[in-house]
């Protein structure tokens, strides 16, 4: 796989249509069932895909189509966790909230496949790279509620061997870049000391590909400025693993781009558009943040992405702010 120097990409999501599917905060409920569908998804797939290229975009997702929520989709394939019977848990987002949560009931092992299908279909409507995405271990153990294990770092580590099998997988199916979602990593830096880091490099157990975490700070709302933009200590413990690069939000942070200087050789997902329904902001103002963040990285080592995935937001504010990230990389290039 061949990146351009300031590629471009997506976290992940992209809007459903409304014919597909509504969304209620972060869950989704389809307007379809069985071959209907699958053929709904489908159809939608192909759409995000084609609007991806149209706007010019470098590395491609699927758009999270066919998903029910943020980790439902990966939690469906591990044996050892029951979706159905939630149980309620305090969350921390912003504030320690109570969420209805999937359980945690026995030692959880991967089954089958998850994304495998949803990649070879992606594969079949392109021919640019496409990257997947799979919610990490701490993100997993945040949004679940533990009634069998008792001891995290346990926990994480069998998390860890599950998505470490679906990774392969996907690895063996011609998936080009692989990502993994730690929105939790933000929350919680003493865990990723304590485990998640190690878990981290579990995950990426004989993976060969191109590897990216995902470090926001969780949409919609991020974090409060309590546990915000603690980003050197988090990267500099992260370093120490076998990830090939970071996804880091510097939109909404407007954090400095110097702690880039910590990822000296590792690709770098850079956040310069806000996931929010804010407003584009203009080209010029992200050009400006970007040729900062290159006194930092090499540009064969940056892309341009969103600070989060895209879902939230109506599907034309969605493109716009993909079609900027295509803009400030073609006014970038022509000085580097």
């Amino acid at each position: 796989m061949q990146l351009p120097p300031v590629a471009t990409t997506t976290v992940g999501s992209f809007p459903r249509p409304a014919w597909l599917a509504k969304s209620e905060r972060s869950q989704v409920k389809f307007n379809w069932q069985g071959a209907a569908l699958k053929e709904a998804q489908d159809d939608a797939t192909r759409l995000i895909l084609q609007t991806q290229q149209q706007i010019g975009l470098d590395l491609l997702t699927d758009g999270e189509q066919r998903r029910i929520g943020f980790i439902h989709h990966i939690l469906a394939a591990f044996e050892g966790i029951d979706i159905e019977n939630q149980a309620i848990k305090k969350i921390y987002r912003r504030r320690e909230q109570e969420h209805l949560v999937p359980r945690i009931i026995g030692k959880v092992k991967r089954r089958g496949s998850v994304n495998v299908d949803d990649l070879r279909f992606a594969k079949l409507q392109t021919v640019k790279p496409i990257k997947m995405a799979v919610p990490g271990p701490m993100t997993v153990i945040d949004s679940t509620l533990d009634e069998t294990y008792n001891d995290e770092p346990a926990l994480a580590m069998d998390i860890a061997a599950a998505i470490n099998s679906e990774l392969l997988e996907l690895q063996a199916s011609g998936c080009d870049v692989l990502q993994i979602d730690e929105p939790a990593m933000t929350r919680y830096h003493e865990k990723v000391f304590a485990y998640g880091a190690r878990a981290l490099d579990r995950c990426l157990q004989d993976i060969r590909l191109p590897t990216i975490v995902h470090l926001c700070y969780g949409y919609p709302g991020g974090a409060d400025r309590q546990h915000q933009y603690e980003y050197p200590e988090l990267l500099e413990e992260l370093m120490k693993t076998k990830i090939g690069g970071f996804a880091v939000e510097f939109a909404r942070s407007a954090y400095d781009p110097a702690v880039l200087g910590i990822c000296k050789g590792r690709k770098i997902m850079f956040g310069c558009a806000d996931p929010s329904d804010s407003p584009v902001p203009a080209v010029e103002t992200v050009v400006q943040r970007v040729r900062h963040a290159l006194r930092y990285i090499d540009p064969a080592n940056l892309l341009l992405a969103p600070d989060c995935g895209l879902m939230t937001i109506s599907r034309e504010l969605a493109s716009a702010k993909a079609q900027l990230l295509v803009d400030v990389a073609k006014e970038v290039r022509k000085t580097i």
